[in-house]
């Protein structure tokens, strides 16, 4: 039994390990808020490093989330460069629903629809809010779920991390 144990725990901290630095599914087609298909691999940000949020309009720490980073983004892209990209999950029935939702909360974002979550599953998203950190590399460098006041502190160190890296 204790092998078994052992065995299972090894290969969770082996996926954990290898979803970091791992880069972005390239050849995933998600929608633009105006209907255009857009490939993941337009997902870029000139070498500086990028949030990808995961989300819905129906999960309130997901709009708690972006809502708080709002507050501070223009700051963290100055800083950082940093550009976040939202990602929706919100199916077809509320995908109408996406845009009123951006508009009405003033969010700045670069905002996408994975209707058919293709993208969610390709990036392991089970629960939303799932917040990934990509550096200028396109490697994935942190990712956390759930969303607190105050863990957008934990997420700006790790951007101004990936941004110092990427200017070495």
């Amino acid at each position: 039994m204790k092998k078994l144990f052992l065995t299972l725990a090894c290969i969770a901290l082996g996926g954990i390990a290898l979803a970091q630095n791992a880069q972005l599914p390239q050849n995933i087609t998600i929608k633009a808020l105006d209907g255009t298909s857009v490939q993941t691999s337009a997902i870029q940000n000139d070498g500086k490093p990028m949030i990808i949020s995961f989300w819905a309009t129906w999960c309130k720490p997901c709009n708690r989330e972006l809502n708080t980073i709002k507050e501070v983004y223009e700051e963290w892209q100055e800083e950082t460069g940093v550009k976040l990209v939202a990602i929706s999950i919100d199916d077809a029935r509320s995908a109408a629903r996406v845009k009123p939702h951006v508009d009405g909360n003033g969010w700045e974002y670069e905002v996408y629809l994975d209707q058919n979550q293709d993208f969610k599953r390709a990036m392991n998203v089970v629960n939303v809010p799932h917040t990934f950190v990509v550096n200028g590399k396109g490697e994935i460098v942190w990712q956390h779920t759930s969303f607190v006041e105050g863990s957008e502190e934990e997420l700006l160190e790790v951007v101004k991390k990936a941004a110092m890296e990427t200017e070495k």
